[in-house]
């Protein structure tokens, strides 16, 4: 009897493991996706960003102009140009209207342009706006600007300047504290509350204290606006101002020092020529006039001056 063949059947399912080919492709997917919105936002971007991006990924170590800051983390440091500083000061003045003190604080801060950087002037009231009356001790509101402030000023790759400044009302006492005491303080106060709310310790280079030898008025000394704070954002180079009037300066003692050799070689040279001129002409003057005095004289010469007689042959 023949034996039957064995048929083995396999059933086939969709069950199980399918791999990892679908997290590659996902992946693809994600960074296309990625890539995309990098583009959209840069074509939005600020011209600067857009630059200073393009800078990077074309030279990543950074030798150009376009390079990165110190502020590492601390948002968009890119560097301001000088003739955006007024840009800057606005920007500063909106940042600091989200601060809710502000609104009770705007008349007293002042922000401006001048040779110097951008001057933010913290103006004190009569009460003590922003420090304690007589005190280097911030209030809660001069707090809350000056770390508002801070914020923003820590961004910037800029250095800056801390003033402080006192009306001439002396102190009462025995003289060991002074308004030179109070302005220092003051400034060397807000410096530390600055650094510890954003400002880096590096930008910071110098803190001054003028007491009352810088009144903001005058003509009233004992005025409470002359009690102040005041934090100057440098210039990253020399003001527009500066660099003009440099510009000129060297350009017109290059103009006169070439002039001066122009105009010297020039005059050695026609006095040169003229004086060879006159030379010339005195020189033939000279001969055409004893020209005719040796003449006249030898023609007289010739005619009183006697043959000598011949010899006459001797006889032999």
């Amino acid at each position: 009897m023949a034996e039957r063949p064995i048929i083995i059947k396999k059933k086939s399912g969709h069950g199980g493991h399918h791999g990892g080919a679908w997290k590659v492709a996902y992946a693809d997917f994600v960074t296309a996706m990625m890539a995309l919105f990098i583009v959209l936002w840069l074509m939005n971007a600020d011209p600067k960003v857009q630059e200073a991006v393009s800078a990077f990924f074309n030279n990543p170590s950074g030798p150009g102009k376009l390079k990165g800051t110190a502020a590492a983390g601390l948002g968009n440091a890119i560097e301001l140009p000088k003739e955006d500083m007024a840009k800057l000061g606005e920007k500063i003045r909106q940042a600091l209207l989200s601060a809710p003190v502000f609104k009770n604080l705007k008349d007293n801060v002042e922000i401006t342009v001048t040779s110097d950087g951008l001057r933010i002037e913290l103006l004190e009231s009569e009460t003590g706006m922003f420090f304690e009356s007589g005190r280097p001790v911030p209030t809660p509101g001069g707090t809350a600007l000056i770390t508002r402030l801070a914020e923003e000023l820590g961004k910037l790759p800029n250095n800056l300047l801390l003033e402080g400044h006192t009306d001439s009302k002396p102190f009462s006492g025995d003289g060991s504290y002074s308004n030179w005491e109070l302005s220092a303080d003051r400034a060397n106060s807000a410096r530390k509350l600055m650094q510890a709310h954003g400002v880096r310790p590096e930008q910071v280079v110098q803190v001054r204290g003028y007491a009352d030898r810088q009144l903001r008025h005058p003509d009233d000394p004992v005025s409470a606006s002359n009690r102040r704070i005041t934090v100057i954002v440098q210039y990253l180079s020399a003001p527009p101002e500066m660099e003009a009037a440099d510009r000129a300066e060297e350009e017109a003692k290059a103009a006169a020092e070439n002039g001066g050799e122009k105009g010297g070689e020039k005059a050695s040279e026609k006095a040169g020529e003229k004086g060879g001129e006159k030379a010339a002409e005195k020189s033939v003057s000279k001969a055409a006039e004893k020209a005719p005095e040796k003449g006249e004289a030898a023609k007289p010469a010739e005619s009183t001056k006697k043959p000598e007689p011949k010899p006459s042959p001797s006889k032999k």
